[in-house]
C-alpha cells in the first residue's frame, strides 16, 4: 500500500513537470542590413563641430540560442568622422569655410540579442562590443590652408595612426516576422573606446574616438530551426 501511494504521487509530480515544460525552437538566420549614421569625434582639447552624416551596411548572422536570448554577429562597412562647426566663430580668414573629414572603417559587432513579443511582432535590444578596421579617408575642406581661430588646428593634418578600433555598443528595435523572411528596424548607439589619432603624452591629442548614432533595416532568411524542450 505505501509503495502504491509513492507510485501514485512519483506519477502526479512528474506529469506536472512535463505539463510545465513547452517546445521552445533555436534558430539561426542570415541577412543583408543598410541604415544611415551621424557621427562626431570626442576630443580632448576639444574641437567644435556638428554631426556628419554617413551611410553603413553589411551582413547578419543571428543565432537564438534560448528563449529571449541570442547572438548577432555581423560585418559591415561604415563612413564616420567629424565636422567642424565654425558658425559662432569671429574673424575667420576666409569665406564659407567647412570642413570635414569622412572615415571608412570594415566594422564587425558581436551582439548579445535580448527579445521579448510574439511569433509575429518582437521587441528586442542588441548590445556588446565591436572592433573596427580603417580602410580609408576623404577630407572635403574650404580652409586655404588656413589655421583658424577653432582651435587646435591640428586635427586637419594629422593621419590616422591607429588602423584598429574598439569600443560597445547597441540599442533598441523592432522585429516583424513574415512568411518571406524577418524585417528589424533598429537604432544604435556606438562609443568608440580607443583612439584613431596618437594620444600619448605629448602629441596633440589626449582623446580622438569616434561616436555615432545610427539608424537600421535589416532584412533575415531564417535558415535553421530546431526544437528543444525548456522551462519557462
Amino acid at each position: 500500500m505505501q509503495k502504491s501511494v509513492y507510485l501514485i504521487f512519483i506519477i502526479f509530480f512528474s506529469s506536472i513537470g512535463l505539463q510545465s515544460q513547452h517546445t521552445f525552437r533555436t534558430e539561426w538566420a542570415i541577412g543583408a542590413s543598410g541604415g544611415i549614421g551621424f557621427s562626431r569625434a570626442s576630443f580632448s582639447p576639444r574641437v567644435k563641430e556638428r554631426m556628419l552624416f554617413g551611410l553603413n551596411g553589411g551582413i547578419t548572422a543571428r543565432w537564438i540560442t534560448e528563449k529571449n536570448l541570442g547572438l548577432q554577429l555581423e560585418i559591415n562597412l561604415k563612413q564616420q568622422g567629424w565636422s567642424e562647426d565654425f558658425s559662432l566663430v569671429e574673424n575667420m580668414p576666409i569665406d564659407n569655410p567647412f570642413y570635414n573629414r569622412r572615415m571608412t572603417y570594415v566594422d564587425i559587432p558581436l551582439f548579445t540579442h535580448i527579445y521579448f513579443g510574439s511569433e509575429t511582432v518582437r521587441f528586442f535590444v542588441n548590445m556588446g562590443p565591436q572592433i573596427g578596421l580603417f580602410l580609408s579617408e576623404h577630407t572635403n575642406e574650404n580652409l586655404q590652408g588656413n589655421d583658424t581661430p577653432n582651435k587646435p588646428n591640428a586635427q586637419h593634418t594629422l593621419p590616422v595612426s591607429n588602423k584598429i578600433e574598439w569600443g560597445l555598443g547597441g540599442g533598441p528595435g523592432m522585429e516583424l516576422r513574415t512568411g518571406i523572411g524577418f524585417f528589424l528596424l533598429e537604432g544604435r548607439y556606438y562609443y568608440g573606446l580607443s583612439d584613431f589619432y596618437s594620444t600619448r603624452h605629448g602629441d596633440d591629442f589626449s582623446k580622438a574616438a569616434n561616436q555615432i548614432i545610427s539608424v537600421k533595416l535589416t532584412y533575415l532568411i531564417p535558415l535553421k530551426k530546431e526544437r528543444k524542450m525548456v522551462r519557462p
